[in-house]
């Protein structure tokens, strides 16, 4: 015991330095940094199930346009 009272105002002061600059969170702080990076990342990016939906129509339009142009084909042959 007589040593943590002897190297107290050290590790006092090592304790405000990891605090001051953030190297030790607390729980709070890190649950609010959880929210803004998931709030962040619903902004920038699209969920699996949208990313799907939207490749499903392209592959739709991409048939048609196929149809299209071998209807186009077709008639100009004619």
């Amino acid at each position: 015991m007589e040593q943590f009272i002897q190297y107290s105002p050290i590790l006092i002061a090592v304790m405000i330095f990891l605090i001051q600059h953030k190297i030790v969170v607390t729980p709070e702080q890190l649950e609010r940094k959880h929210r803004e990076i998931i709030e962040d990342v619903e902004e920038r990016f699209v969920t699996i199930n949208s990313f799907h939906d939207l490749k499903e129509q392209f592959s739709e339009m991409k048939d048609k346009i196929d149809k299209i142009y071998e209807q186009i084909m077709k008639n100009n042959l004619n």
